[in-house]
C-alpha cells in the first residue's frame, strides 16, 4: 500500500486507474459527467490514502475540504463570465444581430466568397454563444445561402462550423478555455491572445481550405423541409440593428479585457491603471456590455423588459449543467494535486524529455477520444496539469500557449461518442459516413493546427 500511495509508479498508476473509472461511468454506465467525476474524485482521494478530514471536511467545517474549495473556488471565477456571456448571446441573437452580420457579410463578399462569409459568421457570432446555439441560429441561413448556389450544402456548413468550433474551444467566455484559464493560472487577455494566434490559423485551413476541398467531394444537397422559418412577427416589426453596433457590442468585453492585460505591463505606474484593471475584470466588462446590448438591442428597439428577463432566464438554464461538470472537474483535479500525483507525472515526464505543452496535448486528446465532451477533456486536462505548471516559471504567454495545447486536444476526432456529432449530422443532412468524411476531418485539422501553432510559439515565447 505504501508503494501506492508514495511511490511515483504507485501515484501514476492510480491516476490512470482513476481515469480509466471516470471514462467507464461515463461512456458505459452513462452517468452524468459531473456525478462521474465527483465518485471518481472521491475514490481516487481515498485510495490514496487522503484523511476524511482532508477530502470533505468534520460534521461542522468543510470550507477547507478538497470537495469544497475544489469546487468553489474555480467556479468563483468563471460562473459570473458564463452566465453574462450567455446572456450576452442571447441577446444578440433575439434582436436579429446574427441575420445583420451574415447578411452583410454576404453582401461584400458574394457569391464566390459565400463560404467565406459563412465562416467569418461563425467565428464573430461564436465568441458570444454556445457551439450548439450558434448552429441552431445559423444553419437557416446557410441553408438558404447554399440552396442560391450551386454547390453542395458541405461548401457553406463547413466553415461556419469551424468558426463556431474554434471560438467554443480556443476563446472565453466559453466555459472550457475559461476553465482552463482558471485552472493554470492565466489571465483572460493573453487567453485571448494566444486564442486568436493558434486559432485563426487552424479556422483557415480546416474551415475554409478543407471546406472547400471536401465540398467538391462530397455532394449534399439542402431537402425543402429544411428550408422553412419565416422570422416570427414580432421581430419582423422591429428594426434590424445596424452592424457596426452589434460589432461593437461583441468587442466592448474583448477590448477591455486586453486593456486590463496589456495596461499592467505598459502602464504600470500610471494612474489609469486601477481604472483599466476595474473595467476589464471579466465579470465587469461582460456585465457592461451586456447592459449595453439590453438597452440599445433591446429596449431602444422595442424589446419590453419582461420579454428581455424572460429571454436571459430561458438562455440561463442550460447552464447549470455546465457548470457543475466545470466544478467536478476541478474537485477531480484537485484531488490529483493533493495526493502528489502531479510531482510524480512531472518527474516521469522530466526524465522522458516530454515537454508540457505536448503532454498537455495528449492527455486532452485521449480524453476527448474516449468520452467525446470538448468541456470535460478541456476541464479534466487542466486539472492534471495545473500541478505540473505550478512547479515551473512559465510566463503569463507561455502559460496560455499550454492552454491552447489543451483546447486543441479537447477538440480532436469529433466522432460518434460527441453530442457535436449528431447535431452537425442531423443539421447539414449528412449521414453517418458523410459526417465522418467532412465533419471529424474538420475538427481533427482545427486540433493538430492550432497545437502546431501552439506548440511553434511556445519554442520561442
Amino acid at each position: 500500500m505504501h508503494w501506492l500511495q508514495h511511490e511515483t509508479g504507485g501515484l501514476l498508476l492510480l491516476c490512470a486507474v482513476a481515469i480509466a473509472v471516470l471514462l467507464f461511468l461515463i461512456i458505459k454506465v452513462k452517468l452524468e459527467p459531473f456525478i462521474a467525476l465527483i465518485v471518481s474524485g472521491l475514490l481516487l482521494a481515498l485510495a490514496a490514502g487522503l484523511s476524511v478530514t482532508q477530502i470533505v471536511g468534520t460534521a461542522l467545517s468543510s470550507k477547507t475540504s478538497i470537495l469544497e474549495t475544489g469546487f468553489g473556488g474555480i467556479l468563483g471565477h468563471i460562473a459570473p463570465i458564463i452566465g453574462l456571456g450567455t446572456i450576452l448571446g442571447a441577446i444578440l441573437e433575439a434582436s436579429g444581430g446574427a441575420d445583420v452580420l451574415t447578411r452583410r457579410l454576404l453582401g461584400v463578399f458574394g457569391e464566390r466568397g459565400a463560404p467565406l462569409a459563412m465562416g467569418l459568421s461563425g467565428l464573430i457570432f461564436g465568441i458570444p454563444v454556445f457551439f450548439d446555439i450558434g448552429i441552431f441560429v445559423l444553419a437557416p441561413l446557410v441553408y438558404i445561402t447554399a440552396r442560391r448556389g450551386t454547390r453542395s450544402l458541405i461548401t457553406y456548413a463547413l466553415p461556419l462550423l469551424a468558426g463556431l468550433s474554434m471560438t467554443h474551444a480556443f476563446l472565453p467566455p466559453h466555459p472550457g478555455p475559461v476553465a482552463v484559464a482558471g485552472l493554470l493560472g492565466v489571465s483572460l487577455g493573453w487567453l485571448i491572445v494566444m486564442g486568436l494566434v493558434c486559432g485563426i490559423p487552424a479556422f483557415l485551413v480546416a474551415g475554409v481550405a478543407w471546406g472547400a476541398w471536401i465540398g467538391d467531394r462530397v455532394r449534399v444537397e439542402v431537402p425543402e423541409d429544411f428550408v422553412a422559418g419565416e422570422e416570427s412577427a414580432e421581430r419582423a416589426e422591429r428594426p434590424e440593428p445596424p452592424l457596426s453596433l452589434v460589432g461593437a457590442i461583441i468587442a466592448v468585453p474583448l477590448v477591455l479585457i486586453l486593456l486590463a492585460t496589456f495596461g499592467d505591463v505598459w502602464w504600470k505606474k500610471s494612474s489609469v491603471l486601477p481604472v483599466l484593471t476595474f473595467l476589464g475584470t471579466p465579470a465587469v466588462a461582460l456585465t457592461i456590455s451586456v447592459l449595453l446590448a439590453m438597452w440599445l438591442l433591446g429596449t431602444r428597439r422595442g424589446i419590453p423588459a419582461s420579454e428581455l428577463a424572460s429571454l436571459a432566464s430561458a438562455s440561463l438554464r442550460p447552464v447549470g449543467m455546465i457548470l457543475l461538470v466545470v466544478g467536478g472537474g476541478a474537485f477531480f483535479g484537485a484531488v490529483i494535486a493533493a495526493t502528489g500525483v502531479g510531482k510524480a507525472l512531472a518527474g516521469t515526464m522530466s526524465d522522458a524529455g516530454l515537454p508540457v505543452i505536448v503532454l498537455a496535448y495528449l492527455i486532452s486528446c485521449g480524453l476527448r477520444l474516449a468520452q467525446g465532451s470538448a468541456t470535460v477533456a478541456l476541464v479534466t486536462t487542466g486539472g492534471i496539469i495545473g500541478p505540473l505548471v505550478q512547479s515551473h516559471h512559465y510566463s503569463q504567454a507561455h502559460l496560455a500557449l499550454i492552454a491552447m495545447a489543451v483546447a486543441a486536444g479537447s477538440i480532436i476526432a469529433s466522432h460518434l461518442n460527441d453530442g457535436g456529432f449528431w447535431i452537425v449530422s442531423r443539421y447539414f443532412n449528412m449521414s453517418v459516413k458523410e459526417t465522418l468524411k467532412t465533419w471529424t476531418v474538420l475538427e481533427t485539422i482545427l486540433s493538430v493546427v492550432g497545437f502546431a501553432m501552439a506548440g511553434l510559439l511556445s519554442l520561442v515565447i
